[in-house]
């Protein structure tokens, strides 16, 4: 239809510095292009969504480093420096931006009911739909990415 936004819309499943980044990363920017944009959450990255859970994502180094004790802990600090001297906002932060600039943060149905999550525990203006309530929307999108 003349005059309808394009969509995007992007799927995050890891709770990991580098899991949850690119698609509130891409999920603003598609929104400041002016396309309607939201992203969905499900199974492992619907911690982000979870009160605090933006707070408790870890970086976990690639290989045999982040299998050494300790590790996971010292990489996660290193990073959070490094984002912070780059000015990046925080996860929590950015998805405050992302939500004020109209992105819509989706939880995925399917992965409350299996982790029996009280929807209640879910941060402010966070929506629960279906895989089949996802696909409508999705399959109208000029952009659809799996981050």
């Amino acid at each position: 239809m003349a005059g309808e936004k394009e969509k995007a819309a992007f799927i995050c499943v890891k709770d990991t510095i580098d899991g949850a980044y690119p698609s509130l990363v891409l999920g603003i920017n598609a929104a400041r292009m002016g396309m309607e944009s939201k992203i969905f959450y499900s199974f492992m990255g619907m911690n982000l969504v979870m009160q605090g859970g933006a707070e408790r994502a870890k970086f976990f180094p690639q290989g045999v480093m982040g299998a050494v004790p300790g590790m996971v802990s010292l990489a996660t600090g290193m990073m959070k420096k490094k984002i912070e001297k780059a000015n990046i906002p925080s996860l929590a932060d950015l998805q405050e931006v992302a939500q004020i600039e109209g992105v819509e943060l989706i939880a995925c149905q399917m992965t409350v009911d299996m982790m029996e999550i009280d929807e209640k525990k879910l941060i402010d203006g966070v929506v629960v739909w279906t895989a089949e309530e996802f696909m409508k929307y999705a399959k109208d999108c000029k952009i659809c990415l799996f981050t």
